[in-house]
């Protein structure tokens, strides 16, 4: 039996190739099904992200077969996707055994993200294997270590910092905020735009427990989804000087020519809330935000050039932190493989404790046939031990003594060790 983790990823692939390999989550259980149907597939797991597609599989082949059974699972996923035509070949990574553990291991642990120390990437593994559960794709192997992976990415996130810096200017946006507004749920973050960033600022927001959140966007339909999706409401730009007042943190981020709030406005806010400070992030360029802005009092306005000094230190933070979360994934790893090398000794040992039983009961059998026809228990018990005693050990004998005239002294120090032999005295 073989693991095998087989992939693209940001690193390997440009978009148009992930495009055409990527799994709609409402495909994901029939391709298990498929995947699983395959002769020399026992078990599999898809994770599929906009960064990425991988394959985790426990196979039904020895080591040395692994790379011809590579070769079916990438044809196979070639003829899922209708991509025969494309040479994906140059694209994927292939991670057998050891290297498959720790490639997962990395992945759950953001590691191996776009954004190092990300945590989106572990829920998303933890549905990709909710779904391999359901669709029933998923056995003892696939089960053991997706538990053990998510187990050590849980490490990795209390034992390091991996997750704990800004390296996003969403993330250092609000990371600043929280440092000038301690009490988050008695405040109200105005955020200007609808974009991607501006999504990423309000999910921060959000997880933070910010009081209220308004968003403002140029297409108010838009931002009407978006408010929607975090619990707040949606206004146009041209609202913005009648809300303004409200919001203690500003943060705006559109790929407007001109600025959307000037001096003016802002001003009139100011005096409406009664020089209550306001915090407000620019992170659009050109500005969002008149430069004039920062010379009133009571504005702490802020720059997407005054967040990278931020990031360059949250992403140091957390390259230190990769360190440790490397060293952690280095145990881990190891602790799995211990596992997995141990299901052989565990059929071993059924084996033996199998063959061991029915010598047992060929041998009370016969002491019971004895006992019914008269004979002494003192002498039965006596063969009874005898039978039991030359049964046990008589095959381990012969072993030895061909291991001894061929000169196999590995297997006699195996024997010396396994039955725990003292040979001081001999």
């Amino acid at each position: 039996m073989s693991l095998l983790a087989l992939g693209i990823n940001h690193k390997t692939a440009p978009v148009k190739i992930r495009e055409q390999l990527s799994f709609a989550p409402d495909t994901v259980p029939d391709a298990l099904k498929d995947l699983v149907a395959q002769d020399a597939v026992n078990e599999a797991v898809i994770l599929s992200t906009c960064n990425r597609t991988e394959i985790y599989c426990q196979l039904n082949c020895d080591d040395e077969a692994t790379d011809k059974t590579a070769e079916i699972l990438i044809q196979w996923l070639k003829d899922f996707h209708n991509t025969s035509e494309t040479d994906i070949s140059q694209y994927l990574y292939l991670h057998p055994n050891k290297d498959a553990v720790r490639h997962l291991l990395r992945v759950a642990s953001g590691l191996d993200s776009l954004v190092l120390g990300e945590p989106q990437i572990l829920g998303q593994l933890k549905s990709a294997f909710a779904v391999a559960k359901k669709s029933a794709s998923v056995s003892q192997m696939l089960h053991k270590l997706f538990q053990h992976t998510f187990s050590c990415a849980k490490q990795v996130r209390t034992d390091t910092a991996i997750g704990a810096s800004a390296v996003s200017v969403a993330f250092a946006s609000v990371s600043l905020a929280k440092q000038i507004f301690s009490d988050f749920n008695e405040h109200t973050a105005l955020l200007i735009g609808a974009g991607e960033t501006i999504e990423l600022v309000a999910r921060h927001l959000k997880e933070s427990g910010i009081g209220r959140i308004i968003i403002a966007n140029r297409t108010v339909e838009k931002a009407h989804l978006l408010a929607h999706e975090f619990d707040g409401y949606a206004i146009a730009l041209s609202e913005i000087p009648a809300h303004l007042a409200e919001a203690d943190i500003v943060i705006s981020s559109t790929a407007s020519q001109l600025p959307i709030l000037g001096k003016g406005t802002v001003e009139s806010a100011i005096k409406a809330r009664k020089h209550k400070p306001i915090f407000m992030v620019d992170i659009a360029v050109p500005r969002d935000i008149e430069e004039q802005v920062s010379d009133l009092e009571d504005i702490f306005l802020y720059t997407v050039d005054d967040l990278k000094e931020i990031i360059d230190e949250g992403l140091k933070s957390r390259q230190e932190a990769a360190l440790k979360a490397e060293e952690i994934i280095d145990i881990e790893v190891s602790h799995f493989m211990n596992w997995l090398r141990s299901l052989n000794s565990i059929t071993t040992m059924c084996q033996y404790r199998e063959l061991a039983g029915d010598v047992r009961d060929k041998a009370v059998n016969q002491a019971k046939k004895q006992l019914a026809n008269g004979q002494p228990v003192e002498d039965v018990l006596e063969y009874l031990a005898h039978q039991l005693t030359n049964k046990l050990i008589h095959q381990p004998c012969i072993q030895i003594k061909q291991a001894g005239m061929d000169g196999r002294t590995e297997l006699i120090d195996a024997a010396i060790e396994l039955f725990d032999l003292d040979t001081e005295d001999s």
